[in-house]
């Protein structure tokens, strides 16, 4: 593709183009028929926006905050696992490109650079996510670093009991490196029979009893702002408010866990109606425009995460193709907003949007 990137899917191009097929391969595909993977993407298109005419939208105002810190616009970075099979600088650059956009990035625990790496390489609001390890000791070690070096909340990913079956990294036998974060904590060298490490790491280390009450013993070791990511029903959003999360993503994983989950923008809204506004939900899966924004918007997110895309811009362009592709995103949600008479977020209402079936009911 010899001309300039002018979307988020031309990005995924460049990225292929770029990137060795293993590495590729890893960060693009989902878990066996890909079924989730897919949809993610294309629920989105069921869901048309109602625009509104004849409103003042001279001026519009992405910005919005996230516990309490501002950002320019309701995009943020997800956690997504080593940068630095898709560019030398890694997970440096992706903060770098964050803070320079001014939006929050969330560093994953399977980063290729540190905690402290990506702490002080740029001044800027961070969360940090974890998993929960059978040794309770190694993740209060990150925790507790992660809150010495400044990041704001952790967020908890709950959805991984066991690895997603993940075809294309068996078929290329995809062998990560050792993780920095973990150097003098844990080996997270281990070999698996179906060709793939990730797999083989995370049978060995996560904690598959992990249960509700583990989140209070997670709040009591940090006082930071704990978050779960990984709930697609309404009722595991009503447990997460019974043991007092402070904010929720909705999201599958990517479609790397279980295939045949509903796509993510398919559930917010009965994740949203359980919420009920005390806590912030969050967005995860599928954005790839500016329009998805405003659609998740529409249905209650207080802001959306972006994970493949951030890659594929690291992975064509470095630290300026991930700001190049956050603001692509701000671009669009503008137009998205000014077409559909929405100067300001808060003007964004469940009016605006229309799903297949017309108006969604609430499950309570």
């Amino acid at each position: 593709m010899g001309a300039e990137p002018v979307n988020v899917n031309e990005f995924e191009e460049l990225a292929r183009q770029a990137l060795p097929k293993m590495f590729y391969d890893h960060y693009s595909s989902g878990a066996e028929d890909q079924h989730t993977l897919k949809e993610n993407v294309k629920a989105f298109q069921k869901i048309m926006i109602r625009p509104r005419i004849l409103v003042d939208v001279s001026r519009i105002d992405l910005s919005t905050t996230v516990l309490g810190y501002k950002i320019s616009a309701p995009i943020m970075i997800a956690p997504t696992a080593r940068h630095k099979l898709a560019h030398p600088q890694g997970e440096v650059a992706t903060a770098r490109a964050a803070a320079s956009c001014n939006t929050i990035m969330i560093l994953s625990y399977m980063s290729s650079c540190t905690i402290e790496e990506v702490a002080s390489s740029c001044n800027a609001v961070r969360f940090f996510q974890i998993y929960m390890y059978k040794r309770r000791d190694i993740t209060a070690k990150l925790v507790q670093r992660a809150e010495r070096c400044g990041y704001k909340a952790i967020v908890l990913t709950v959805d991984t009991p066991r690895l997603g079956r993940r075809e294309a990294d068996i078929k290329n036998k995809m062998i990560a490196p050792q993780l920095k974060n973990f150097e003098g904590l844990i080996s997270t060298e281990f070999s698996s029979d179906d060709g793939s490490n990730v797999e083989a790491f995370v049978r060995n280390t996560f904690d598959a009893s992990l249960s509700w009450k583990d989140i209070g013993w997670l709040r009591s070791i940090t006082k930071l702002p704990v978050l779960i990511k990984g709930v697609v029903t309404h009722e595991d959003a009503l447990k997460a408010i019974e043991v007092g999360v402070d904010g929720i993503v909705v999201s599958n994983h990517g479609g790397r866990q279980l295939d045949y989950a509903p796509a993510t923008i398919s559930v917010l809204e009965e994740v949203v109606d359980a919420v009920k506004g005390k806590v912030p939900v969050l967005f995860d899966g599928g954005i790839r425009r500016g329009t998805d924004i405003f659609k998740a918007l529409a249905l209650g997110a207080q802001a959306v995460l972006i994970g493949r895309p951030a890659v594929y811009g690291l992975a064509a362009k470095g630290e300026d193709g991930v700001k190049r592709v956050i603001e692509m995103l701000k671009n669009e949600l503008e137009n998205t907003m000014a077409f559909s008479g929405c100067p300001t977020l808060k003007d964004i209402s469940r009016n605006h949007v229309r799903t297949q079936h017309g108006i969604l009911h609430s499950m309570l």
